[in-house]
């Protein structure tokens, strides 16, 4: 995609760069449109920004939303309503960081050199039910979700003392959203629907919003 001094950036099916090391401002204001930022960029939007290329530039990753938001000092809605598409979609795609390299090496190198991480414990077997997953890890069909993928898949991710009566009601809720709208909740409007503050959402789900609370929920980002 052309930005406004005629610059090509490559860019992914989704909208994210190809190559992070492409990233300038003027990327970010080119997309900036498209992921729902009306008005051009303002601080507070460079410095969520900022704060993500700065993480990923020393960690390697991209960092959960739960950091990005007490690192920039802004709320589940502020931040919404700076990134309207939502944290991945609108701010991590501004900053040139795909949210996917948290699930793979998606940039094609290790950039820190970062000693490998154990590989998961096998789950529990569940002989009675095949559930067909994607090479993320998500669900392909939500309609396959159950009660026993969900607590599955909390024991395989190692959720402290599986799932408690308050997870259950927060994946319930993400599915109800889900399937009320067609999309996936942003963190922002899960953590309004339910009534949460951002630490308590991390509490429960340390892994993170999308790999954490959707991968359970049986949804996926796409």
């Amino acid at each position: 995609m052309p930005s406004g001094d005629e610059k090509d950036y490559q860019v992914d099916s989704l909208g994210f760069l190809k190559d992070f090391h492409q990233w300038d401002e003027g990327f970010a204001e080119a997309m900036a449109p498209q992921a729902g930022v009306e008005g051009g960029l303002g601080e507070d939007h460079w410095r969520v920004i900022r704060y993500i290329r700065e993480r990923f530039e020393d960690t390697g990753e991209c960092p959960l939303v739960f950091r990005t938001c007490r690192a920039s000092g802004v709320s589940p809605r502020e931040l919404k309503s700076l990134f309207p598409a939502g944290y991945t979609k609108g701010a991590c795609r501004l900053a040139g960081i795909t949210f996917r390299d948290r699930f793979m090496d998606y940039y094609g190198e290790n950039l820190l050199r970062r000693a490998p991480e154990p590989p998961p414990e096998p789950a529990p077997a569940m002989p009675d039910k095949e559930y067909r997953v994607d090479t993320f890890g998500f669900l392909v069909d939500p309609s396959e979700w159950d009660e026993e993928y969900a607590e599955n898949k909390a024991r395989e991710m190692k959720v402290p003392g599986g799932l408690s009566e308050r997870h259950q009601e927060i994946v319930l809720a993400l599915r109800r959203l889900f399937s009320e709208t067609g999309s996936v909740p942003s963190v922002s409007e899960a953590c309004e629907a339910l009534g949460m503050e951002m630490d308590e959402f991390e509490r429960f789900f340390p892994d993170g919003y999308v790999r954490g609370a959707v991968k359970i929920a049986g949804l996926s980002m796409k």
